[in-house]
């Protein structure tokens, strides 16, 4: 069996194999959707092709929507050379269940894939002709937080942004520039509304995107390259909007194991691919079962009915308040906790480490117990039912190949947002964060791992981050086994408010954290001692 267009004619062989095929006319809604496109998405990879692809395959498979996705990538455009045009853009979507069962499906709303590449005239004029189709209600995007990214640390714009500036819109390499371009013919059609959806695992998205749209019109208006009406449409919030959203759907990369089961099963050509720049991608996606999305309901010139696919349509208050208690409270601080502990205690699999009796009370410990004091309600969502399906469902699902290493990667950007918010809030409600145990421990735990030494002596190698060589640094020193190499050298990290939001000492539990990681450098097993202490003892 062949995942392309006439591979899946043989719908009695797809059948035998367990696969669910569309129930409409692929081909067709392909045509109708290039004809007048209304949902173009950038950034062609895996949670797209599983999340926003499944919403839209299922309002097709309902009658709820007539057309398709445009797929944009601005980024790696092998993508769309090996993954996207040799499958006629289909999709197998592998649903991985705790219970070891897939639920596999073949999705077919992806009707036509474009490499956002201002010289190819080809890719380029397509795009140009679909942005200033009036009838195009909405763009999104997946491209990571750091695609909104203009400056770099030091304020100034990177070479490659400031190069887009000085070759105007129609030279244009970068997404923020491709957009900002595309949206210039749109506006030059007749300021035609539009909504401008970030749907990236990021705070505050639609802003971010907003700004930096903005900030690259302005620096073509300086340039003479726009007029500052082109300023004023992308401004006016009527006309062309930038939704808040929230999503969360653990996408890992590939797994071998259900490339081998779909092998089995008869299906051809289903091995992954690491592209030219280190993108890991199949013609199938694999991902866990729960998924939410929540989206500001802005939509200037109409939207589809997402509401009928399980998307909360809903205020801007409310997704700020949805997105906090995911990031704040009810999963990402209890995946940081596993990550840095696992990388200690020697595990590979996220899963695993909830077998492990102390970092599973440990997660139970941050969340129900420290984060529901504090945590924001967004009353749509219940952050109970939410982190008891976390802790219960989704982090212990052995068929999720979701690593430690990989949750580890830039833990310094994170922790001010996952641990220092719930800890400037138990200071505002009480004065101090002196009640609080298991974050403290899960601090201690990360400036243990930042050694890079486990807890049975070996070296390991940190996970990227950007601050990592600095943090290093400022623990030179201190040995693992010789708890009196320890001369106060945390202190420096721990007072840093641009790292945790507010000084962990001010806070009442910089000492307490301090206890704890010399604890756990006294030597072998130190680590594990320390957390049958405090979390079991």
């Amino acid at each position: 069996m062949k995942l392309n267009l006439i591979g899946i004619k043989d719908a009695a062989s797809w059948k035998e194999a367990g696969v669910v095929l569309p129930s409409y006319d692929v081909e067709k809604v392909a045509a109708e959707t290039r004809k007048a496109p209304v949902w173009v998405h950038f950034g062609a990879g895996n949670i797209f092709r599983i999340f926003i692809g499944g919403l839209a395959d299922q309002l097709i498979g309902q009658g709820e929507m007539d057309k398709g996705l445009t797929c944009v990538e601005t980024f790696d455009f092998d993508v769309i050379d090996k993954i996207y045009k040799p499958y006629d853009n289909l999709v197998l979507a592998v649903t991985l269940k705790a219970d070891a069962s897939t639920e596999k499906q073949v999705i077919g709303s992806l009707t036509e894939a474009i490499k956002a590449v201002s010289g190819d005239p080809s890719q380029w004029n397509r795009l140009k002709e679909i942005f200033v189709n009036p009838g195009l209600q909405m763009i999104s995007f997946t491209i990571t937080e750091k695609g909104y990214a203009l400056k770099g640390p030091d304020g100034s714009f990177f070479p490659f942004i400031q190069a887009d500036i000085d070759n105007g819109p129609e030279k244009a390499v970068s997404a923020m520039a491709v957009v900002c371009a595309l949206l210039l013919e749109r506006y030059k059609a007749g300021k035609l509304p539009l909504a401008v959806v970030s749907m990236d695992n990021c705070s505050h998205n639609g802003e971010k995107l907003q700004s930096s749209i903005i900030a690259m019109a302005k620096e073509w208006e300086k340039k003479g390259f726009v007029d500052g009406g082109f300023v004023e449409y992308l401004s006016d919030e009527k006309v062309v909007s930038f939704p808040w959203s929230m999503i969360d759907k653990i996408t890992p990369r590939p797994a071998d194991s259900v490339c081998a089961e779909l092998k089995v099963l008869g299906v051809e050509d289903m091995d992954p691919v690491i592209t030219s720049k280190k993108t890991y991608i199949a013609p199938f996606v694999n991902a866990e079962g729960p998924q939410y999305l929540v989206i500001e309901d802005k939509f200037p010139n109409g939207r589809p009915p997402l509401e009928k696919a399980g998307v909360y349509m809903t205020d801007r208050d409310t997704v700020n308040k949805v997105e906090r208690m995911k990031v704040t409270t009810c999963l990402n601080p209890l995946h940081t906790a596993l990550a840095v502990y696992g990388c200690v205690l020697g595990y590979t699999l996220i899963a695993d480490e909830m077998k492990d009796p102390e970092l599973k009370q440990l997660v139970h410990e941050i969340g129900p117990v420290e984060g529901m004091p504090v945590v924001t309600d967004p009353g749509i969502l219940s952050p109970k039912d939410f982190v008891d399906e976390v802790i219960q469902v989704r982090i212990p699902n052995p068929f999720m190949p979701d690593a430690p290493q990989r949750i580890a990667t830039d833990t310094s950007q994170k922790v001010g947002i996952r641990y220092g918010e719930t800890i400037k809030s138990y200071v505002e409600k009480y004065g101090d964060a002196k009640k609080l145990k298991a974050i403290p421990l899960a601090i201690a735990g990360w400036c243990r791992y930042l050694l890079g030494v486990d807890d049975e002596g070996k070296k390991f190698e940190l996970s990227p981050d950007p601050m990592a060589p600095e943090l290093v640094k400022k623990l030179e020193g201190i040995v693992v086994g010789k708890p009196e190499t320890y001369q106060g050298q945390l202190k420096e990290i721990l007072s840093n408010k641009n790292i945790f939001g507010i000084d962990l000492y001010k806070a009442g539990i910089g000492e307490m954290i301090e206890n704890m990681f010399l604890e756990e450098i006294a030597g072998p097993g130190a680590v594990r001692a320390v957390l049958k202490k405090y979390i079991t003892g």
